[in-house]
């Protein structure tokens, strides 16, 4: 496994500098062998333009060792083949003319967002899902030679961690305490990074964030489960509707006890808390009823 290493490279604008000096002094020095030879209307000496020329070359040669690093950006750089270092740091530097290539590797913070992928949760229900994953490059020798192209790599591992997230949990808890994809959020996102932070591992990219950007029922299921939803929520809200006006029965009728208002045997109380019942459970106003007469009649 090749693991990064800084590069050796000199600060490059005192060799930049002392190569284009040589380089333009060289070509001063041809045209001037030409402009003698012109004038005294001579040949030029060969030994002269042939030295002009080695040291035209030379130059050139030297001059192509000079290479920019950006902010946030790194240079992987081969020799023959093999990987001599990573340079990091930010400005204009000088390293042999012959090490070549110099692959640029962004370490900028980047986003991704998978497409919006139709799979099954834990219960077979499908659903479509999608993430949105903010990652960067921390380990440039990695991300160059251990995988053949770093970016489609963090992409197809990426959309693979969401697929299987998916799988492991269900779209909603059925059961108190049980983690699902919606009612989770922040522990989703956690699994989901540290899930993707293992795949990508090998390729040098560190995963900063890992968030689901969508989640859906699949449109052949929404009203099904909509309808689900729905039944849910009202069965609930009857259920805390029941509890409550049971308690305010009884609240009721130990007030008339206690205070003496009147005196009820059970068969009234029975049909007092049948009224109440209705009163506090009914979904629309009630209409009172005056019975002038007595209850057995």
């Amino acid at each position: 496994m090749i693991t990064e290493r800084r590069a050796t490279h000199i600060n490059g604008w005192i060799p930049g500098l002392a190569f284009l000096a040589i380089l333009l002094a060289s070509i001063w020095w041809l045209l001037q062998t030409f402009g003698t030879a012109i004038v005294l209307d001579t040949a030029p000496d060969g030994s002269r333009v042939l030295t002009a020329i080695v040291v035209m070359a030379l130059a050139s040669i030297g001059l192509a060792g000079l290479y920019i690093v950006s902010p946030n950006e790194a240079r992987v750089i081969q020799l023959f083949g093999t990987y001599m270092g990573s340079a990091k740091d930010a400005g204009l530097w000088w390293t042999i003319p012959l090490a070549w290539p110099r692959r640029a590797v962004s370490q900028r913070v980047r986003n991704f967002e998978t497409g919006r992928l139709k799979v099954n949760d834990k219960d077979g229900n499908p659903i479509e899902i999608a993430a949105v994953v903010v990652w960067r490059v921390i380990e440039t020798a990695e991300a160059v030679f251990q995988v053949d192209d770093f970016e489609h790599f963090m992409k197809v591992q990426s959309e693979a961690a969401v697929r299987n997230l998916a799988t492991t949990y269900p779209y909603d808890a059925h059961v108190e305490g049980e983690i699902c994809l919606r009612g989770n959020a922040n522990e989703i996102a956690g699994q989901l990074r540290t899930e993707i932070q293992d795949r990508l591992s090998r390729a040098g990219i560190e995963v900063i964030e890992a968030r689901i950007s969508h989640l859906a029922y699949s449109p052949e299921i929404a009203q099904a489960m909509l309808r689900r939803q729905q039944a849910g929520a009202v069965v609930a809200a009857r259920t805390r509707i029941v509890e409550g006006a049971v308690g305010m029965v009884e609240m009721a009728l130990d007030e008339l006890s206690k205070k003496g208002v009147v005196e009820l045997d059970e068969e009234r109380k029975a049909a007092m808390v049948s009224n109440l019942m209705v009163v506090l459970c009914s979904e629309h106003g009630t209409q009172p009823v005056v019975n002038a007469g007595t209850l057995y009649q």
